[in-house]
């Protein structure tokens, strides 16, 4: 049987027409199987597991800027009032041994051993007991509640800071070996100090407190708060701020970031134990 080339002309012509309109979607599709085996796999998220066991309050959640202040100095302030007090606990025994050696009474074996043992605590060199208290009385003493809160806040960014959040470190403190904390992400190639981690808050406040009150580099700290204590004068968080120059590279703007802040923040701490 012949085969009309009309028909035959005109299915061919079909053929060519339906696979013209189909062609380009056949050709995206190949485009995107492409794309996809093309497309990087992107690396699998790790979250940085705290290294305490503490129930931190989830800072960066909190919206209202009033309501986060108030509930970071909240969760802060317990263990610095706390440290304070014990520090301060120590000085009073430190001044009533001070006052018996003026008064040419004899120590007991115990006040001889408390001062030895402060002595290497504090890092106090000299070796005899007179000079022993005089050094110790210049370091052993609180710093302002109001400071520390203030510092804090700066130094973790209100609670939510890496360091703050996995290792319970509100001040920015360093250590200096292999697994005492944290690297930071940014440390610059052959350095080898990490960011310390801590068990508790009392602790980070413990070390943060000891630190300044035995760092040579805060040592025009505690001679401010020297004098105003041999002048009868009021530990002011402000006053005392001065002498936190070395605490950062920014130095003269840190410590006028850090009065603004006492300044700024008063309404939010204010009272007999916070002064």
């Amino acid at each position: 049987m012949a085969v009309n080339p009309r028909i035959v002309l005109v299915v061919v012509v079909g053929i060519v027409f339906t696979y013209s309109l189909i062609y380009p979607f056949i050709q995206q599709d190949e485009q995107d199987a492409d794309i996809d085996k093309l497309e990087p796999t992107l690396p699998e998220v790790v979250i940085e597991q705290p290294l305490h066991n503490v129930n931190l309050p989830d800072f960066g959640a909190i919206k209202n800027v009033k309501t986060k202040k108030k509930q970071f100095f909240n969760f802060i302030k317990p263990a610095v009032v706390k440290e304070n007090n014990y520090i301060m606990s120590l000085r009073k025994r430190l001044l009533a041994i001070e006052t018996k050696k003026l008064n040419s009474e004899a120590l007991t074996e115990n006040e001889i051993e408390f001062i030895s043992q402060l002595s290497k605590d504090y890092k106090v060199k000299a070796k005899d007991t007179s000079n022993q208290l005089k050094s110790l009385l210049i370091k052993v003493d609180v710093i302002p509640n109001a400071l520390v809160l203030v510092q804090a806040a700066n130094e973790s960014a209100w609670g939510t800071s890496r360091f703050a959040r996995i290792g319970l470190n509100f001040f920015g403190v360093w250590c200096f070996s292999e697994g005492c904390g944290m690297v930071p992400n940014g440390r610059n190639e052959g350095a080898d100090h990490e960011v310390a981690a801590y068990s508790s808050v009392r602790h980070a406040v413990k070390r943060y407190l000891h630190n300044i009150n035995t760092h040579s580099a805060y040592a025009v700290f505690r001679t401010i708060r020297h004098q105003l204590r041999e002048n009868e004068l009021p530990l002011t968080a402000e006053v005392l701020a001065t002498g936190l120059l070395p605490y950062s590279e920014r130095g003269s703007e840190y410590v006028e970031e850090i009065s603004d802040m006492i300044r700024h923040n008063k309404r939010y701490f204010v009272s007999k134990d916070t002064e």
